[in-house]
């Protein structure tokens, strides 16, 4: 009885618990995570990447290294042409309409290209797919145009992973009321694809 209230205790002062005993962020615990300059002269060559490119489904549970994080990343959607504020990926009319959440064990954050930052915003595990991290793409509308701005995207982490070892693949199912609350989307914004992204196994 005791050892029972004194772990009931733990999660009112700490948040959640895993099954191995980690101790987790509360939401007011998460903070902005500034991400690593990109590292844009690694990894393989763009036909290497096209030839190794595949569907991976087993991951190893170690967490994506910071640098790993910061460079998927900024090729899924980051700013190439800083002066112009330009994408890696292009969308219709430089509308720039996929946003790029990332869910980690901890929680969910939005990804601000701009800054090059992670920006928390529900604590709690959404992961899905079995792997370390899911990145999660919306897009502001449901619209055919927004659905294969996000496609194109998508390429660029299945593409950056091939060329950086990483193991991943492009799914649709998520829990979307779930996610949808998690990540606070509002109005039209649309799930449309997310990516568990790891080590491989």
């Amino acid at each position: 009885m005791k050892r029972l209230l004194a772990l009931s205790v733990l999660l009112l002062c700490y948040g959640n618990i895993t099954a191995e005993g980690a101790v987790l962020k509360t939401e007011k615990e998460m903070k902005t995570i500034r991400l690593e300059v990109p590292d844009k002269n690694r990894g393989k060559s763009i036909m290497q990447s096209l030839s190794e490119r595949r569907s991976t489904r087993e991951f190893s549970q170690k967490a994506l290294s910071a640098q790993d994080l910061s460079d998927l990343l900024w090729a899924a959607n980051g700013i190439n042409r800083p002066a112009e504020g330009k994408r890696t990926a292009p969308s219709a009319m430089n509308r720039q309409d996929v946003k790029v959440y990332v869910c980690l064990e901890e929680g969910c954050y939005r990804y601000d290209p701009t800054a090059h930052a992670l920006e928390p915003l529900t604590a709690g595990d959404f992961r899905c797919g079995g792997a370390p991290a899911t990145i999660v793409l919306v897009t502001d509308t449901g619209e055919t145009w927004a659905a294969i701005d996000a496609g194109i995207v998508s390429q660029n982490i299945s593409l950056a992973c091939a060329g950086l070892g990483l193991a991943t693949y492009p799914r649709a199912t998520m829990d979307q009321a779930a996610l949808k609350k998690a990540l606070k989307l509002s109005g039209p914004q649309t799930l449309m694809l997310c990516h568990p992204v790891g080590y491989f196994k």
